[in-house]
Order: structure tokens, then sequence, then C-alpha cells
């Protein structure tokens, strides 16, 4: 449920939810190729990715990722270029782990471990005590009984998993929205008391002492009265030797609950209790330049926050987002890197993307839209480097027997051959740094489908 000032997420979502040049420059021409999408810059140099940006600010960069979309090339090519940590949407819960009682299955999960850990990326653990996707026979149980089950789901979850995950979400959304600050009903609340908390924490720190254990909740992003609890909760148990290390930020924003003008001051005075704080479920609703401007406030803040040491965005793709109509996602349906992407990118010091250095004037991004059984319409996303730009330049080569029988939002001119288009601004030459236009084309096959050769983006 949407309100104007907060985002709960429904039971609905949790299913959904939960480098040299060389080889980088083959890495991305394969996964553009794979998705038919082409990314060309002012320069030659590759570009850093989300990951690398991040790791250079002493920082991770993960995603979401759903284990049954590890099989889908662009799907795994994008995350594995672009991310250097994971958290298994759906694959840790308690109904996925532990169906029946003393019955554990992880087959799911350790498929993502293992995919992390093959190509060197961190892991978060989530979650481990949630009132929600819980096995029907978890809320049957007597007190002592739900005691004994808690306490042996987190030791054998995380003993299967000792070493392997850096941070795990403990206990998930105790709270309860609004302005009571008070625990919400759940089986661990109204069975164990408000002590349950606690005794999770302490058993996860005997479970496995390396890890980060992180209290999570939502609409916890601002200073409320639902942050304040958290915080009163975590100051608590840092005066009394509770063991906690973190605590996860989920973020999920729209026009209707945006990102908190205190969204920094908050992280920090969480910080300044002794935690780690990381932003855990990144994603925000809109588009454009809106959207973009968003997400990089998002990371300017945690990087002005010295103990926050990651951000999680909560999925690879717009299309399967745990709410898609709102595209609130890096990528789109068709794995380009929208606007929000290159803010982002910009925001870490990095790069503009696909193989533009940092500083690029602009970068080009072409994908396929629309095709029918003749023809099929292309549209190029031009995107301002670090600095602002008023003109920029592109070239589009078609393959003959092909011919461009339209264009929209620019000007275009053509080579002798008429092969070759060169297109220019139609009043849209002027970009903010990290801004995004577009342009686009009508493609008339012919016989052919080659895709359109894309030259690099020139800007002044």
């Amino acid at each position: 449920m949407v309100t104007p000032t907060s985002i709960d997420p429904p039971p609905e979502r949790r299913p959904l939810r939960s480098r040299r040049r060389t080889a980088l420059a083959l890495g991305m021409a394969g996964l553009l190729a794979a998705t038919g999408v082409t990314a060309l810059a002012g320069t030659a140099e590759a570009a850093s990715t989300l990951g690398a940006a991040a790791a250079e600010k002493g920082r991770y960069f993960g995603a979401a990722v759903a284990a049954n979309r590890l099989g889908e090339a662009p799907y795994a090519s994008t995350l594995n270029t672009e991310f250097n940590s994971v958290t298994p949407e759906n694959e840790m819960k308690w109904d996925a782990t532990e169906r029946t009682r003393g019955t554990f299955t992880f087959g799911s999960a350790d498929q993502i471990v293992n995919h992390a850990q093959s190509r060197g990326m961190k892991v978060r653990g989530h979650t481990l005590v949630w009132h929600s996707q819980l096995p029907g026979w978890v809320a049957g149980l007597g007190t002592a009984d739900l005691r004994s089950a808690m306490n042996n789901h987190i030791t054998q979850v995380m003993r299967h998993y000792r070493g392997k995950i850096h941070s795990w979400d403990v206990v998930n959304e105790a709270f309860q929205d609004g302005s009571s600050g008070a625990l919400r009903s759940s089986p661990f609340r109204d069975k164990l008391g408000s002590g349950f908390i606690e005794e999770a924490f302490r058993t996860a720190r005997a479970a496995d002492p390396a890890a980060k254990l992180c209290y999570n909740d939502y609409n916890t992003d601002g200073i409320n009265a639902k942050s304040n609890a958290v915080y009163n909760l975590v100051r608590d148990f840092k005066s009394r030797g509770v063991p906690i290390d973190c605590v996860g930020f989920q973020s999920h924003f729209n026009s209707a609950s945006p990102v908190p003008s205190d969204y920094r001051a908050n992280l920090q005075r969480f910080a300044d209790l002794g935690v780690d704080v990381q932003i855990t479920e990144l994603d925000i609703e809109g588009s454009g330049t809106a959207q973009a401007n968003s997400y990089g406030n998002v990371v300017r803040a945690c990087l002005a926050v010295s103990r926050c040491t990651g951000i999680t965005v909560w999925g690879v793709t717009d299309k399967y987002s745990w709410r898609p109509s709102g595209t609130p996602l890096l990528f789109d349906g068709n794995y380009n890197k929208k606007p929000a992407y290159h803010a982002v990118l910009t925001a870490l010091g990095g790069s503009s993307s696909g193989g533009g250095t940092p500083g690029a004037a602009c970068t080009a991004v072409y994908g396929k839209a629309e095709e029918w059984s003749d023809r099929f319409n292309g549209k190029v996303t031009i995107t301002a480097g670090s600095s602002a730009i008023s003109n920029w330049t592109v070239a589009v080569t078609v393959t003959p027997p092909q011919k461009v029988s339209a264009t929209w939002n620019g000007t275009p001119t053509w080579d002798s051959s008429g092969n070759v288009m060169t297109m220019r601004p139609n009043g849209n030459g002027s970009l903010a740094a990290g801004a995004s236009t577009s342009f686009g084309f009508t493609v008339m096959k012919n016989g052919a489908t080659t895709a359109p050769v894309i030259g690099s983006c020139t800007a002044s």
C-alpha cells in the first residue's frame, strides 16, 4: 500500500522482491550484443561500473537477485558487470529455507551465493526473523516452541552460510508505521514479547561471530516516529552491549514519498551511535531527470556519511521490479542504462556509461523500440557526462538496403550514400551534467534486420 506519507510493501511484493580496459570492453560488447543495445561515448576509453566506482569510495553497490533469473543472459551479464554485492530477494527467507519445521532447504539460496562468490561479489543475508513469508507452522507454535524454533532457524541458516555473508538482516520490519513507535503485531512479539529482537541478535552473534548484524526497516529514511523508535532500540542495544553492527534503510521512494530532506542527517545520527548504515532496498519510482536527481541525492548522502558502507538497489531491471509500472530501477526492461544510472555513476565519481571515461562529454545509448514485419523503431539516449553541454552530434549508420524513413526529436543530415545519418539537436541540445534526452528513427528493413551502428557522441 502506498500512501502520501509512506510506502508499506504489501505481502505480494515479497515474492518479487525479495578489469582491465580490454577485458571490460569485450565483456560490455558481449552484453550489448546480447541485448540489442549499443553504447558509445565521446572517447574510446572503457567506462567504470557501479560496483567498481563504489569500491573506489570504499563501499559496495549491490542488487537484489532472484535465482530463477540467473539463467537469463542479459540479467546475469548486467549483474556480473555492474554490481559487486548481491542480496537474495526471497531465497533466504523462512518459507524458502525451512518450509517444514527442522527441514532446511538451501538450493536456490546456494545458487545465488555460489554465483556471487565465483565472481568476487559480496553477499547480504536477507532475512532471518520477519513477520511475513512465514510458513504456516510457525504461527501455530506455543511460546516455548516458538522461542526454540526462532533460535534454531537463525542458528542453522547462519551456520550454513558462515563466512560467506558480510551482513545479515537479523530482524526485519519489526516496528509499526505511524506515530506510536510501537512494535508491530507478529507471532514473535505477541508470544515472546519485545525481547525477541535482542534474543535474535544474541543468537545470531553466536551463530556467525564475523558477520555484521543489521536491523532493517522501511519508512525510517527520515527523522520520524518510526525511525526514532528504531534509533532508541539501537541506542539501548549499544549501551547494554547487545550485539548490533548495522541498520538497514530500505529507501523505497516515489513522488508521494520522496527522498526526505533530512535523509543524510538521519543516516548520520544512526552512524553516530557506533553502527554502520546501509541502504538496503533502494528503488525510486519515476523517470528522466527527476528520477536521476533523486538517485544522485541518495548516493551523495551515503558518501557523506563515513559509516554508510554500501547501497543495494532492489532489483536489476524494471521488468522484474516489485512495482514495475513505476519503472524504479537503473536499467529499463531491455537492460538499457537509464538517466538514473548515469546520475548514480557520476555521483560515485565514475564515468558516464558505455565506453566513456570520467569527464566524457556525452554518451549515446541505442535500443530497439517497436518492431513490425517490414520496419523497426530505434531510440538513442544522449546523456551528458560530468559537465553540462549545449550541443551534441551522433552518427547512425544503417546496413544497405535498409533506409531510415522517419526521424523525431533531432535534426538529421545525410552522407552521399544515404546510409549514414548525422543527428543533431532539435531544441534539446542543452543538458545539465548527468541529464539525458533522446531521438528516434524508423528503419525500413528491406530484408535486412541488422541493428544500426551508433557512432560516438560528440558535444560542446
